[in-house]
């Protein structure tokens, strides 16, 4: 979006309306990790909800109806469809307070999504996937396998559950937290809508752990969020690239700190890494006012070939980038 209608309502000083302007503008902002954006249709029905005027049943049901009413569906508007309806369900769920850390809570959220927009909603894939990935330069993530997908997701939960994080530093839990979600997606055990079910259920599990992540950050920053996920689940050792979670903490401390790291997509392509062992030219400059080239010597050794204007012309484009190396009188001259 190129403006979030919702900023003004994370500073309301009335809970409420806050509360509902996160999650709107946090489900908004989600269905950009797929390249889709919300209608202006769900942004007014959104802002109803926020002020009071309709509940959230209500504006799920205006959405709905509005698009049994329309008569044509184009490929554009079935993304925007989607992009509508998937932002009204995020923003119901996250205005709940109920959770249970659990893989059927995972595959719950996946199917309240996506339930009428995918065919696979709340399934598990039977199938293995690669994605041509921007910030790879194509490359892939190697994905869970089809066959181990259940007993992946499972045993991640359970690691999870048994993890304490008591005595750790503020620095240990961002590290942790940020290795348990980038794992949890890499599994993908879904066809498509992974990324957006796992920041669902992620945002809800921070707050079982006391962190309320009512900011902007997910809302400004969804695709980051993706890519810094990318980069936490890939290796290339002929590349010298390594997976990491450096990025994915930034994106965590801005989220759950306030802190104002910069997330910058550009900052996460391999190139980046692949052009770190070339030359800094700014550390190889040639020291011209230390080698200053005596232009008078190799014209009188080299000047028989010149012509006369060639060798007026080499004199003044020396003088314009050598000022320094030659007498006063020669320069105004």
């Amino acid at each position: 979006m190129e403006k979030d209608p919702f900023k003004e309502y994370l500073r309301e000083s009335e809970p409420d309306k806050a509360h509902k302007g996160y999650a709107w503008s946090t489900a908004i902002g989600l269905q950009a990790v797929d390249g889709l954006k919300p209608s202006k249709y769900l942004i007014d029905t959104a802002i109803q909800n926020i002020e009071g005027k309709i509940t959230m049943k209500e504006a799920q049901s205006l959405i709905d109806s509005y698009y049994e009413e329309r008569p044509v569906h184009l490929s554009d508007d079935e993304r925007t469809e989607e992009a509508d309806k998937v932002s009204s369900r995020i923003a119901e769920i996250l205005s709940e307070t109920a959770f249970s850390f659990s893989p059927n809570e995972y595959i719950s959220i996946h199917r309240k999504l996506f339930l009428g927009i995918y065919k696979h909603a709340g399934k598990i894939r039977d199938y293995n996937i690669t994605k041509k990935e921007w910030v790879l330069d194509g490359a892939t993530v190697m994905y869970g396998s089809a066959s181990e997908l259940r007993a992946t997701l499972e045993y991640d939960f359970s690691q999870e559950k048994d993890f304490s994080y008591k005595g750790l530093s503020m620095d240990e839990i961002i590290h942790h937290l940020a290795v348990f979600v980038s794992r949890l997606w890499q599994i993908h055990i879904f066809g498509e809508g992974n990324t957006r079910t796992t920041a669902v259920f992620f945002i809800k599990y921070l707050r079982t752990l006391g962190f309320t992540a009512a900011n902007d950050i997910f809302a400004e920053n969804a695709w980051y969020f993706r890519n810094a996920l990318v980069r936490a689940n890939y290796t290339n050792l002929q590349k010298g690239i390594h997976e990491t979670t450096e990025y994915l903490e930034a994106f965590l401390r801005n989220l759950l700190l306030n802190e104002k790291n910069e997330l910058h997509n550009r900052n996460l392509h391999i190139s980046g890494l692949l052009n770190e062992e070339k030359e800094d030219i700014g550390d190889l400059k040639v020291d011209i006012e230390n080698e200053k080239v005596d232009i008078e010597s190799v014209l009188s050794e080299k000047g028989s070939n010149f012509s006369v204007k060639t060798t007026v012309h080499i004199r003044r484009l020396f003088c314009e980038c050598y000022p320094n190396s030659w007498p006063q009188e020669m320069r105004e001259v």
